[in-house]
């Protein structure tokens, strides 16, 4: 494409914009709020998965070792845990009996352990292993179970099948969502470009029969979809960043009792990720939306 064509194109496609502003102005709106729902849906989405996945990070399941067994054999054991696909890196955690009994008389007695033998947990020696992926658990407790050496495998199973089914849930419903707001925002975009072919009908045949490409007379229109995705979609950004620190700041001060639990995710780095989907989505939006129509209207 020459430079002046470059221009042209430009030219025209922004003042398509002017030309029909309030058709534009209601595209723009249009996925302004597409994309803010979809901010605001995100925005969410992120912090309960980083609560979901704060929670996977502190289930485990705990290996028990039969009676007798060597001391060599449990490092063995170990090692072939530490291996495994299931396993998060550095997620063995080898606890002696005697560190068992001193946590357990700590959370549970408060240190009160009058009465009790030495260490009523003696034998007891296990290791703490923790997933990489909660899905798997099943998988890695059969595989635990068939070791020798291993008297039982504890775990969670209702856990594991909770964060494992909201996972998902999570991942469906986002799909939805996005699909909704993706073909509404295609579908203001359509119309808009569909109304300024119709305006200029008479033009576009003019510069067809004098020789204009296909691609000189369809371009001023893909430009200008994708300056209305543009601004459609960089204004609510603006408005979630503003609406997303104030809510965060709210809650960890009004519900201080919660904090333990709902640990939210900086501003920074939800919008480190949000800022270029909204932007991405938007200008792809403009461009399909008026792409498909234009291809479909300029048969001239």
């Amino acid at each position: 494409m020459k430079i002046n064509t470059l221009f042209y194109t430009l030219r025209q496609g922004v003042s398509n914009i002017f030309r029909n502003i309030w058709f534009s102005l209601a595209s723009a709106a249009t996925i302004a709020a597409c994309l803010f729902l979809f901010g605001i849906f995100f925005a969410i989405i992120v912090n309960f998965q980083h609560i979901v996945k704060s929670a996977e990070e502190g289930l485990s399941v705990t290996v028990f070792f039969e009676d007798g067994i060597s001391d060599e054999r449990i490092r063995e054991i170990g090692d072939l845990i530490s291996r495994r696909v299931e396993v998060k890196e550095d997620g063995v955690v080898f606890i002696s009996s005697d560190e068992a009994w001193e946590e357990f008389s700590v959370d549970y007695l408060k240190g009160y352990t009058i009465g009790f033998p030495d260490n009523p947990l003696d034998g007891m020696d296990s290791y703490e292993v923790f997933l990489s992926d909660v899905s798997m658990q099943n998988a890695l407790v059969k595989y635990l179970e068939s070791l020798d050496g291993v008297r039982a495998v504890n775990r969670s199973e209702i856990t594991a099948a909770t964060l494992t089914g909201v996972n998902a849930l999570i991942a469906y419903v986002s799909m939805g969502i996005v699909g909704i707001l993706l073909a509404v925002s295609v579908f203001l975009i359509s119309n808009t470009v569909t109304i300024g072919i119709s305006v200029r009908k008479e033009e576009i045949n003019i510069m067809k029969y004098i020789g204009a490409t296909d691609f000189f007379v369809r371009s001023p229109f893909v430009i200008e979809g994708i300056l209305i995705g543009l601004i459609g979609s960089a204004f609510p950004l603006g408005v979630i960043y503003f609406i997303y620190n104030n809510a965060i700041y709210y809650v960890q001060d009004r519900f201080q009792v919660l904090s333990g639990f709902l640990q939210f995710l900086p501003a920074g780095a939800v919008f480190e990720t949000l800022v270029p989907i909204s932007l991405a989505i938007g200008v792809g939006i403009g461009f399909l939306g008026s792409f498909v129509t234009v291809r479909r209207h300029l048969r001239v």
